[in-house]
Order: C-alpha cells, then structure tokens, then sequence
C-alpha cells in the first residue's frame, strides 16, 4: 500500500536547507506536494523556502534543532495546525565527526548522535502516531517515513567511530520499524536511505555545530587526516544528491525498504555479513580502495 501519487500530499523535511533535503523539497515542489521544511541554518532554509513559495508551493519553514524533543514535537504541531495529515517524512538531518575512535570526545559523541539518531528517534514520535491515526480513519490515506543513514550504517570504515554508530543504530531503528508497522497497519510505511560518496554539505556540518557542544581542544592528527580523506571522496562523488532524491521518490512509490545511492558498495556488505556468519575476524572495509589503506597508515603514524 504505497504513495502512488504524490500530488496535494504533505511532506515533512529535516535537514531542508542542503543536500539530500533541499533535493527532496525541489522534487515534492515539483510533484505538487505542500512542504513542511526545517534546519538548524537559517539561511540556507530561507533560501529553499523563497526559491519554492515563488513557484507557487506552499510551505511551513521552521528553523530548529532535531536533537531537541520539544522543537520537533513543535514542528509537527504546526504541521498538522497548518496542512493537516502528514504524508511522508524524511528524517534526514545529519552531521559527521571523524578520527580514531577514542579520541572522539564526549561532545562529539552528544552532537553526533543528538543529530542523527535522536533526530530520527524525534521524528518517528512527533509524527508516526499522527500517521496511524489518519490510518485509522481513512482506508484510502497512505504514508511513509524516509530515514537517512549511510553506507557507514551497513560497514565500519576506520577512523569515523562516531558518524558509524550513529548511522548503524538508525539502520537497525529502521528495521524495527518497518516490522513494528507491519504488525498493526499496512497503509504507513518505511524506508532507509544508505547513501555513499555524494556531494552535499555534510563534509561541512561543523559550522552549525552548537557552540555549548564544540571541543576546546585542537583537532588531532586523525581527525585531520580523515576529515580529509572524507572532504575528497564526498565532493569526488559521481552521483548528485537529485539522483539520490530521484531514487528515493521512486523506492517510496515501489514500497522498497533499502535505498543504496550505490549499489556496487553492497559488496562491502556481503563481504561484512559473511564474515560474521562464518565468526571470522572483520575483512578491511578498504579493501577495494588500493592504496587507501596504506596512505592512512603513513599519515597516522607519520
């Protein structure tokens, strides 16, 4: 019981102002969807906001912060005052923290997760209960909730501890969900997006990081070698963020739960589940990257 069609259907938009949720916006603009939009960056929202309204889409632009309950609970109260049922949301707000794994401070770990697990974790109770009940009401009304994870949210690649956690466990929420809905309605339902290298602003998420939450101390040497390393792959990517705007509208028509921007990396993840089915030690996750593995050596060990 999928969306077919998306035309006078609401959708809800973390993370709007860049990347994958501005691109979700353009295209819901596009299919005739009204648009809910919120980011921690005013500007950037301002921007998609006015870019949209002048192309005669209506649209509720709220500038706060996922990590806290009480803004995203806000949000949907809005949403629901001003639009009413909600049709699709798009929990994608993300930011990234790289290095060695214990060198990730305790503010690291808050801001991380608090962005993109709690976001997620906010989104599903302000706006899923409200889904069932339109459920309940109407037998024709259809939903479903797009959450953002990553590739880092299928395998472990060293050096990004932090960002993997965070993406694993929205993975495994996803998963959990789609079963938890499946066992009460057939009319609301899921999906998880695993994008890999694709240029957006998450390379630079720091510059919303909250100042309460920011290290007083210097970056360390991995930090700045694999925040390099990240910065390069993402804006070498192939594969634009419409591309993976475009995918996911069409795994929400099709009713599929797996969105991968690139399928040749589901290698890695064959190659990760083997490896735990038959108890072996982890195979390196950089494997298919020559050299990479040996240039990170070098410049950590200097």
């Amino acid at each position: 019981m999928s969306i077919e069609d998306f035309k006078g259907k609401v959708a809800v938009i973390t993370g709007a102002g860049s990347g994958f949720g501005r691109e979700f916006a353009r295209l819901g603009s596009e299919l005739g969807m009204a648009l809910v939009l919120a980011d921690v960056q005013t500007d950037a929202l301002q921007a998609i906001r006015s870019e949209l309204e002048a192309k005669g889409t209506p649209v509720l632009a709220r500038v706060l912060d996922v990590a806290d309950g009480s803004q995203v609970d806000a949000l949907a109260e809005a949403a629901a005052a001003e639009f009413g049922d909600i049709h699709l949301l798009f929990n994608n707000a993300g930011v990234g923290t790289a290095g060695l794994i214990w060198e990730n401070s305790v503010a690291d770990w808050q801001w991380t997760l608090g962005v993109n697990l709690w976001g997620v974790i906010h989104g599903l109770r302000a706006f899923v209960p409200g889904m069932l009940a339109a459920a309940a009401r109407d037998p024709s009304y259809r939903a479903h909730v797009v959450n953002t994870a990553s590739m880092a949210g299928l395998v472990n690649p060293p050096a990004s501890g932090v960002y993997n956690v965070s993406k694993h466990a929205v993975v495994s929420l996803s998963e959990t969900l789609y079963h938890d809905l499946d066992l009460v309605t057939g009319q609301v339902q899921c999906s998880v997006l695993c994008p890999f290298y694709v240029p957006t602003g998450i390379s630079a998420s720091q510059r919303n990081r909250p100042l309460e939450l920011d290290n007083a101390a210097p970056l360390t040497r991995s930090q700045r070698v694999a925040q390099a390393m990240i910065d390069k792959a993402v804006h070498s990517g192939k594969i634009a963020a419409v591309d993976v705007a475009r995918m996911t509208f069409e795994a929400v028509r099709k009713g599929r739960f797996y969105i991968a921007s690139h399928p040749q990396a589901l290698e890695g993840v064959r190659q990760r589940a083997d490896d735990i089915v038959a108890l072996r030690n982890p195979t390196d996750p950089l494997a298919a990257r020559p050299g990479l593995r040996e240039s990170m050596i070098e410049a950590l060990r200097g």
